[in-house]
């Protein structure tokens, strides 16, 4: 390709991107995390290492071009938006670039948002006063890094009405928890189940099947008429995946977008960290020496509010009492003082005292362990106090019996509220 194809191109993608509306929706509950979003909501929830999964999505927007941004707050949105205000308001920059916040605030018919197309029908007139030719529809709580021109560029040039992004994932990984489609030899749609228990698989294989991302392009117009044509239907969960794909599919022109590495060609990284174990083993994979997700990419930066902390630091160097961290992510105002952490990520401020051992395990921001703990394949959430002498995840029943959550797997949650440190306020 030569400089002028490219410099075309990216001109005939900017011209979308600049007529595009990007709406979040970023009011789950994320109830398979358990006590993880007690507290908080699920796009809310921290990841790999000083970000909230949030950024994830709206960095995305930025790089792209999208710069029109809605985020739809509805579940324990407090801490979302104080993070929103701190960490995203330096972008309000006007009509043609704006992060604004849509909580649900029963603005049609006095109910909260009763699914995602009620949230975006419930702020239609909000949209309508942007004009967008487009209107980007993007979950609020998956981890992945996607250039969203090429997305709305392909549902340009096929003339679609509407555009689903899908990937290939493992069956029992989208069983109840994905909504699972089939397409034909053109891409198209032709049959779409939200979350089915037995999803089916793509054509020739048996162990994995396509699976919307939730994200979705829409011709604004097409849209309007779609939620209001659902907003009028008795009995629906006025959901995208439950009811409005499935009617429109043998009507309209529905595409599927698969989501790739525009390098390799071969599946990008996306994660859906629905589950403790989700959670845990996407945050493990940032501490391996070149991982997918790559955080340290300065064309693509994943945007955040900055914690203002002085630099980790390791302290001590004496036999049995050395600070070091080994394969592990250590972030900003941690200190670990003769501890010795292994294949682990520690989030903002984070303090480790001696004679301490951390492996396997994801500290939340403001996490103190004392001394003389070991600490192994757990999750403990932010501002817990570990005393002196605990052991977590070494015997299963011992951690339940304290009143630890233990996954299948034998992972440990440990929260403030399981040690009887009642913080109980948006962290």
């Amino acid at each position: 390709m030569t400089v002028n194809q490219t410099i075309d191109e990216t001109r005939y993608v900017s011209r979308f991107t600049r007529d595009t509306l990007a709406l979040i929706l970023a009011g789950g509950q994320g109830s398979r995390l358990y006590e993880l979003t007690e507290w908080r909501a699920k796009p809310a929830l921290y990841f790999g290492g000083k970000f909230r999964i949030i950024d994830f999505p709206l960095s995305n927007c930025i790089n792209s071009g999208v710069r029109r941004i809605g985020v739809l707050t509805q579940y324990k949105a407090h801490s979302l938006i104080r993070h929103l205000v701190h960490g995203w308001s330096w972008f309000q920059a006007g009509p043609r670039e704006f992060v604004e916040i849509l909580p649900a605030s029963q603005r049609v018919g006095g109910e909260w948002y009763r699914g995602t197309a009620d949230a975006v029908y419930q702020n239609l007139d909000i949209i309508r006063t942007h004009e967008p030719r487009f209107v980007l529809i993007l979950a609020g709580d998956h981890v992945y890094k996607m250039d969203y021109g090429p997305f709305i560029a392909a549902h340009v040039e096929r003339e679609a009405d509407m555009t689903v992004c899908c990937l290939e994932v493992p069956i029992e990984e989208a069983a109840g928890a994905l909504g699972v489609m089939t397409v034909d030899d053109n891409g198209r749609v032709i049959a779409f189940t939200e979350k089915p228990e037995k999803p089916t698989p793509v054509p020739g294989r048996d162990d994995v099947c396509l699976a919307s991302m939730g994200n979705y392009i829409f011709n604004t117009d097409f849209l309007y008429e779609q939620v209001i044509k659902d907003a009028d239907t008795p009995g629906t969960n006025h959901d995208f995946g439950r009811n409005i794909i499935p009617s429109i599919i043998d009507k309209y022109r529905i595409q599927a977008y698969p989501f790739r590495d525009t390098t390799t060609g071969k599946q990008a990284y996306w994660r859906d960290v629905g589950t403790l174990d989700s959670f845990w083993k996407a945050n493990m994979e940032l501490v391996s020496v070149t991982p997918q997700l790559n955080l340290y990419d300065a064309k693509w930066p994943i945007h955040t509010n900055q914690s203002q902390s002085p630099p980790a630091k390791f302290v001590f160097d004496e036999p049995g009492r050395r600070g070091e961290a080994i394969q592990s992510m250590v972030s900003g105002g941690c200190v670990v003082s003769g501890a010795a952490v292994n294949r682990s990520l520690l989030f903002s401020n984070c303090r480790i005292d001696s004679f301490t051992t951390v492996s396997e395990s994801v500290l939340l921001p403001g996490v103190r362990v004392e001394q003389n703990c070991r600490i192994n394949r757990a999750i403990v959430d932010s501002g817990a106090i570990i005393a002196d002498g605990t052991v977590i995840g070494e015997d299963a029943e011992q951690d339940r019996a304290r009143g630890f959550r233990v996954t299948s797997s034998g992972l440990t949650l440990v929260t403030p509220d399981m040690l009887g440190q009642q913080l109980h306020f948006t962290r």
